[in-house]
């Protein structure tokens, strides 16, 4: 009997307080045969493939059993900020006074210790109640995690400072409870609203498409939701609006701004027979448009999917910090226990004892280590997709390092991919132009096209007639005229001739886009060698070449040898990148060790790819390897910092060099600094 096959879930996370506690989910759900989970502490959400002997309900009970929930995401987070503020705010306001009363004997009277008690209550009680919540749950479970070391801080703090107040000690910890709860809960509130700042570019993309959508039926329209529209059903477009869905534009002409999937700030001029893409806006005339895609097979979907499941994933340098955060707090406990130990065992008084044990436990901060990757992910990948660049997972960001060869094919990619007369005009295009509009072939359309433009309305032709390799005939004006393949160099050349005579010329050849001379420029500058790939001949390649500024040419390659060419390359020990648009160019894309698709070119190809490149302009390339590097580099930023900050932070605590209160303030502050800095790529150009 044949095994059902493994299925992907994704589930959200809820209870998860630090990084500990999604590596202890992450290794819970590991741990059942079959099962491959991938826990993001940033998204709160777990990637979980299964096999088919399972169900959603069975991973559900896994976490839950782990003494957190799951569930199925829902379209809208719920947004947790304002609880958390109000939380914040009234423990703030408690924490001030006290912490004045505490430290300013001025401000001190009889029985103020019984007033710093009334103060601290509330804030160490219902102010730390998620602390101390997590941390019961824990217990339950055997387990610790960031949460435990807060309420242990806290507890121990308070349960000091009520020995001493009924034992008439003077050194009290009621503020230092209190403003370890207040600098924590500060961290918390920052941290939450970057994580959703961080998350806001792959909401607004969902949020883009457009909710109603009119329908044409038997000459009427129909406003419908967008829900009920069906692959193949037309539908109407105005100024203003937006694209519903993916379709061929059927009847009408306009412009349309794709700026808010590709970055492309010029709207693309659009008529009968283009291809439009769903939660564009028509900013010209009306359009009649047939859906070709509808739901989750839009190109929209599509782009929003590729976001997640790479904001989802884990860099290979995550992977270390998540292996750290897994034992990080039993070591703290351990090294607060043992601190309290040393003092004490080497003549140290109590106070002091507790006190650096304190600042040992409120220091230590997993949480930044689990926020290193996750928060510069979700930033940069959203950055990404304002910009068209659509990253597929972070184990693409190390491949964009080590790149040092960029292999471009030609037509699509450098080139337009499509035919256009660059030299021949008067009356040989206008009777040329005449024959060819009755042809479908691409030197046909683009002589017609040209003759359009040039002279408007062309005369009609009557008997046309067709050969395949060799050209067309036909009647126009009373004249047989004959348009044909010609001898010439570099670029494709017809003879147009009548009345038995040769009377000129047209060259057609597929231009260089205008902005490929500039990409190959950026190209360089990011330490990359470019290679022009092609299947056409030498000359015509060498010429693209030169006006691109490409220096290495291969030239005349089948389809299927492309992957041979990269193959070659990496064979001479280059790192290689791939850039390229067809379904030729799939195998390629998938054999270089990065591979760049252009978003306009063929599924196949976008599916091969690590990246790709939303617009149809090859400077995105040069804009996806910067960003890729740049967020690589904010991920080994943010994690050296981390490491380092605990790695200083602990030995002086031990040692009594910091005060409870400056540990909970400084563990605070490494959280907000490592999301602080991965929101510095929301700025990236």
């Amino acid at each position: 009997m044949t095994a059902a096959p493994a299925t992907s879930v994704e589930l959200a996370i809820g209870g998860m307080t630090c990084a500990s506690c999604a590596a202890r989910v992450e290794r819970k759900l590991n741990k059942v045969d079959g099962v491959t989970a991938t826990v993001n502490y940033a998204t709160e959400k777990a990637r979980v493939t299964y096999p088919g002997r399972l169900s959603v309900d069975d991973l559900k009970a896994v976490v839950e059993a782990a003494g957190y929930s799951a569930r199925l995401p829902e379209p809208e987070t719920p947004d947790e900020t304002p609880a958390l503020r109000k939380r914040l705010l009234i423990a703030a306001a408690l924490t001030v006074p006290l912490v004045a009363l505490a430290m300013v004997p001025a401000f001190q009277f009889d029985h103020w210790p019984w007033v710093s008690l009334a103060l601290a209550a509330p804030v160490v009680t219902w102010g730390a109640w998620p602390f101390h919540r997590a941390a019961a749950v824990n217990l339950r479970h055997l387990t610790a995690t960031m949460d435990t070391l807060i309420s242990l801080g806290v507890v121990a703090s308070v349960g000091w400072s009520l020995y001493a107040l009924f034992s008439g000690m003077a050194h009290l910890y009621f503020e230092v409870a209190a403003a370890i709860t207040t600098f924590i809960l500060a961290g918390r509130y920052f941290e939450a609203r970057s994580k959703r700042r961080a998350g806001a570019a792959l909401r607004a993309l969902m949020d883009l498409g457009a909710k109603d959508v009119t329908v044409v039926r038997d000459g009427e329209e129909h406003l419908v939701p967008i829900d009920d529209l069906r692959e193949g059903d037309v539908f109407a477009v105005r100024p203003g609006e937006k694209i519903a869905t993916d379709g061929v534009v059927a009847e009408g002409g306009s412009a349309v701004d794709t700026s808010m999937l590709t970055g492309e700030s010029v709207p693309v001029e659009v008529g009968p027979g283009d291809a439009v893409t769903g939660a564009t806006v028509n900013v010209g005339g009306r359009l009649l448009v047939r859906a070709t895609r509808v739901g989750a097979d839009t190109r929209l979907a599509q782009m929003a999917r590729l976001v997640e499941a790479a904001q989802n994933g884990k860099a290979e340098v995550q992977r270390l910090a998540d292996r750290v955060s897994a034992v990080f707090v039993p070591a703290v406990v351990f090294a607060a226990l043992a601190t309290l130990v040393v003092w004490l065992a080497t003549g140290g008084s109590a106070e002091p004892a507790f006190t650096a044990a304190v600042a040992v436990l409120i220091i230590a901060c997993p949480c930044a280590l689990g926020l290193a990757t996750p928060t510069a992910l979700l930033v940069g990948t959203g950055r990404g997709a304002q910009l068209g660049i659509l990253i597929k997972g972070p184990e693409v960001l190390e491949s964009t390092r080590r790149v040092d060869t960029v292999v471009l094919d030609k037509t699509g990619t450098v080139t337009t991919g499509t035919m256009t007369l660059v030299e021949g005009d008067g009356e040989v295009l206008r009777l040329a132009g005449a024959v060819e509009a009755a042809s479908e072939h691409p030197i046909g359309r683009a002589i017609a096209a040209a003759a359009r433009e040039r002279f408007g309305t062309l005369p009609a032709v009557t008997e046309f007639r067709g050969t395949p390799g060799v050209g067309v005939t036909g009647v126009v004006e009373g004249r047989v005229v004959s348009v044909g393949r010609a001898a010439g160099g570099d670029a494709t050349t017809v003879a147009a001739s009548w009345d038995g005579e040769v009377r000129g010329t047209l060259v057609v050849a597929d231009t260089i886009k205008p902005t490929s001379a500039r990409a190959v420029e950026e190209l360089r500058a990011l330490g990359l060698t470019p290679v022009l790939l092609t299947g056409d001949n030498a000359g015509v390649a060498r010429k693209i070449a030169a006006e691109a500024g490409i220096d290495e040419v291969v030239a005349e390659v089948l389809p299927e040898g492309k992957v041979d060419v990269v193959k070659r390359l990496q064979a001479e020990g280059r790192v290689v990148a791939m850039v390229g648009d067809g379904v030729n160019d799939a195998a390629a894309l998938a054999q270089a060790d990065l591979g760049l698709a252009m978003g306009t070119g063929t599924d196949a190809a976008i599916e091969a790819s690590d990246l790709t490149l939303v617009r149809g302009d090859l400077r995105a390339a040069g804009d996806a390897i910067r960003l890729a590097r740049r967020t690589l580099a904010t991920i080994k930023g943010n994690l050296f910092w981390a490491f380092a900050y605990n790695v200083a932070a602990v030995p002086l605590a031990a040692l009594g060099l910091l005060n409870p209160m400056i540990a909970g303030a400084a563990m605070a502050c490494s959280s907000a600094f490592v999301v602080s800095n991965s929101l510095r790529l929301r700025r990236f150009r």
